[in-house]
């Protein structure tokens, strides 16, 4: 089988990109021939995770791909360190080398596992990698997981920005939003990253002590109006105890404000397949280069 994501393949096509959800906020994004994982979470149904201070969750579903499945990656994206996004699964079996990308907070955790790609990001700081023309930047955005009476209870989180490019020029956006309640610093988003393609929203509509800690429906509604993206995808929102807000409550607030022609809705190990407009700089660039061979693209 040829390797459509690897860019010296002739089998790749840079206008091409897809997403496939395995399961909780764990989601494999192949874009510009790079391949990301982000918040690796493949323990099995009715096992579970501990979220700290004596508090579980246990898991409902399957994961869609077992971590021996997963295709080679390039880095991981984790939003913040605790077991349903980093889980002993990932901890034992994902190559300690590879990059992840995160907060100071979990790459510290990763450290001291023996995780030596880990790498810590602060708010709106950028780690980028090429691979021949084609570039990724994966830039840390704000993130409040639960209220601020929670703060010491909880790790810190960060959503993130994924911008792939070629030659320098966009290709495509994706904003992963993490473990984030809607709160006035992501107004912050659009104004530094406008014309964001695709959205990754975690729900579920955690709660922790009878406090709500990530989006539920209201919420998710709330941070489409406030962040918007041309397509949002829901994630994280079934998969364990913990998540009181389903998928369906979602679905009908977002039917009630007149935005579900912007969702698109995947179960679990179904995937997005999206193309990169005709008309992007980075693809233009592409075409470009392509046409004088002589002329590197850089």
């Amino acid at each position: 089988m040829p390797d459509t994501t690897n860019p010296l393949s002739s089998a790749f096509d840079p206008a091409a990109g897809s997403i496939l959800f395995i399961g909780t906020a764990t989601v494999l994004i192949r874009c510009a021939g790079f391949t990301i994982l982000t918040d690796p979470n493949f323990l099995h149904r009715h096992e579970s995770v501990h979220l700290g201070y004596g508090l579980h969750s246990r898991r409902l579903t399957e994961p869609a791909l077992s971590i021996e499945q997963l295709p080679a990656l390039d880095l991981v994206v984790l939003s913040h360190f605790h077991e349903d996004h980093f889980d002993r699964v990932a901890e034992a079996r994902l190559d300690r080398s590879l990059p992840v990308i995160t907060t100071p907070h979990a790459a510290a955790r990763l450290e001291e596992r023996g995780f030596e790609g880990a790498q810590a990001l602060r708010t709106w700081e950028t780690h980028s990698m090429s691979r021949g023309p084609f570039g990724l930047g994966v830039t840390a955005l704000p993130g409040r997981h639960g209220p601020p009476i929670l703060s010491h209870l909880l790790p810190p989180v960060m959503g993130s920005m994924l911008d792939f490019t070629a030659g320098g020029q966009r290709l495509f956006r994706i904003y992963i939003t993490g473990d984030t309640l809607t709160y006035p610093a992501l107004a912050e988003i659009p104004r530094r990253y406008p014309d964001i393609d695709l959205m990754l929203i975690h729900l579920g509509g955690t709660r922790v002590l009878g406090l709500l800690v990530t989006m539920d429906a209201e919420e998710g509604v709330e941070c489409m109006r406030l962040v918007p993206a041309r397509t949002t995808i829901p994630i994280h929102y079934n998969d364990y105890t913990v998540f009181k807000s389903s998928l369906g409550e979602f679905q009908e607030a977002v039917h009630q404000a007149g935005l579900h022609e912007r969702v698109h809705y995947l179960a679990n190990g179904e995937t997005y397949r999206f193309r990169i407009p005709p008309d992007r700089p980075g693809l233009t660039r592409l075409a470009a280069a392509a046409a004088q061979p002589s002329a590197p693209l850089h």
